[in-house]
């Protein structure tokens, strides 16, 4: 692929993006690809080097803030009519509690996933304490004399603390885990925004 093709590709991945956000990032890729050719890779070396377009539209969606995209799919793009303006009156009572709703609910799975994953990092928190707990009683009892109860509290401390190591990798992988999920929720979530068309923007000309 071209650098032509590139950013012809990347515009219209990305046509939901306010026209300045969108010339300026294509301006940024644009100047990406030519950097590469001045170090001494071809054109499609150099677009091949950059990565996929679908990479780069994520990565950009992804740090482009929802209220941007949302302001710019409802702005009207022509003056709107009297029977339009009179229908979008008479319909928000509709629509506005069922947008209200899905932002309620969007942000109540937020919630709910992220509680349950500082949850459980509470619960490893609660075993580490434990488990120097434990160490702490044993170190008692061995120097008051009683070595049988030392060694019982040497025991739960010690399966305490390997419990603790390894639920540490397994909660660090579902945190892992949440943050991709939520990741591609607000991804998805912004997506809906984006138009299926758009405008071509490259080389500050546009079609």
């Amino acid at each position: 692929m071209n650098k032509q093709d590139f950013l012809k590709e990347l515009s219209r991945a990305l046509s939901g993006l306010p026209r300045e956000d969108l010339e300026e990032r294509l301006a940024f890729y644009s100047e990406m690809i030519d950097d590469r050719m001045e170090d001494g890779l071809s054109e499609e070396e150099a677009v091949a080097d950059i990565g996929s377009i679908d990479e780069a539209a994520s990565q950009i969606i992804a740090e482009t803030p929802l209220p941007k995209l949302v302001r710019e799919r409802i702005r009207p793009k022509r003056k709107m009519q009297g029977w339009e303006i009179v229908l979008l009156i008479l319909g928000f009572p509709l629509w506005f509690p069922l947008m209200i709703a899905a932002m309620v609910i969007l942000l109540s799975v937020y919630i709910v996933i992220w509680t349950v994953i500082i949850s459980l990092w509470g619960a490893e928190i609660s075993l580490i304490i434990s488990a120097a707990a434990f160490f702490a009683a044993f170190a008692v009892r061995l120097i008051q004399g009683d070595p049988t109860q030392a060694l019982l509290f040497l025991s739960g401390a010690l399966v305490l603390m390997g419990l603790s190591i390894l639920l540490f990798f397994a909660f660090r992988a579902l945190t892992r885990g949440a943050a991709w999920l939520t990741g591609k929720i607000a991804l998805g979530v912004k997506g809906l925004f984006l138009k299926k068309q758009g405008y071509d923007t490259i080389e500050g000309g546009s079609k």
